[in-house]
């Protein structure tokens, strides 16, 4: 099997961008109150999400509660580890995810997001 070719096939498919968020101590300059806040890891990577399963419905009088699990198809050197926030941009709609725990192919890798706000 030629990886390299199936690699850029697959690579082919990458029609939507990601940025990574990791949480790291910053300590304020001002306050020197240290704090841990979202840093950005990787910008603008290209990637795939996909649907993977239909979202549930928690709608109350209260909140409309959105939940649901998508799949992001990535590069596999670029490293995910489990709990990062993921910003995916699709056309025009950006959306934002924590990542579950990457599983690696030589081609690719495929890690589970999952999407909790209200609407």
């Amino acid at each position: 099997m030629n990886i390299e070719r199936h690699r850029r096939a697959i690579e082919k498919l990458y029609t939507d961008r990601a940025t990574i968020y990791r949480h790291e101590k910053v300590k304020d300059p001002v306050t020197k109150e240290t704090r841990t806040i979202p840093q950005p890891i990787y910008m603008d990577q290209p990637c795939r999400i996909s649907q993977r399963a239909l979202a549930t419905n928690g709608q109350t009088e209260a909140q409309n509660e959105i939940r649901y699990e998508m799949k992001l198809f990535i590069s596999p050197e670029v490293e995910i580890w489990q709990g990062d926030l993921l910003e995916v941009k699709r056309g025009t709609v950006t959306r934002r995810y924590t990542a579950g725990e990457p599983f690696l192919y030589p081609t690719h890798q495929e890690v589970s997001l999952q999407r909790k706000e209200w609407a």
